[in-house]
């Protein structure tokens, strides 16, 4: 529910990811061997063919000039956030359109600029999405908290930035590609939306 204005629309209740989603996708990267190695390399070949404008934008936007570091933590969010989503919803993911992707950075962009411009606001975009995600949000917030703590010195921070709000976006695009489940019901706020 939202307590003050938002650029952002709310995420419906059915398309948010469970925790238990994202505890098995990460049990199932755990390994650091050549198995788990094969499982994300066939994880990102599903997910471009699934998704084929999101990985398109992921790629792009991981494309440029990056910490080395950064790219890797960049590649694994949104993978991982790709793979709970497939694993809450599975076929009732549409598939999000150059279009929805381009509209949703213009939200996110819009939701930023509201912030900056309200000294009143205590609230970052970033938290107005943990309200709507906060599982899938937590998981991102607790990698890129671990990787600034074990590459301090040698991180670069703005490219840390960079892909967080790659992934911020990912994670709004897929909400919103979410069918609602037959028979469902729809919150009064959701109708608004």
């Amino acid at each position: 529910m939202w307590v003050r204005r938002s650029a952002i629309r709310p995420v419906p209740s059915y398309a948010a990811v469970p925790l238990h989603a994202l505890e098995s996708v990460r049990d199932g990267l755990a390994e650091d061997d050549e198995e788990a190695r094969a499982q994300l390399d066939d994880a990102f070949e599903r997910f471009e063919r699934a998704q084929p404008a999101l990985a398109a934008y992921v790629a792009e936007a991981l494309g440029r000039p990056l910490d080395e570091t950064a790219l890797a933590l960049g590649y694994f969010l949104a993978l991982t956030v790709w793979l709970a989503f497939d694993r809450a919803h599975g076929p009732h993911i549409d598939e999000v359109t150059e279009e929805e992707l381009v509209a949703t950075d213009e939200l996110l962009t819009l939701d930023e600029e509201l912030r900056r411009a309200d000294p009143a606001e205590s609230l970052d975009s970033d938290d107005v999405i943990a309200m709507e995600q906060p599982h899938v949000v937590a998981f991102v917030h607790e990698h890129i908290d671990g990787t600034l703590e074990s590459h301090a010195e040698e991180i670069d921070v703005d490219d840390v930035h960079a892909v967080y709000r790659v992934v911020l976006v990912e994670i709004l695009a897929l909400s919103y590609a979410v069918r609602q489940p037959e028979g469902f019901p729809v919150a009064k706020a959701e109708l608004l939306a």
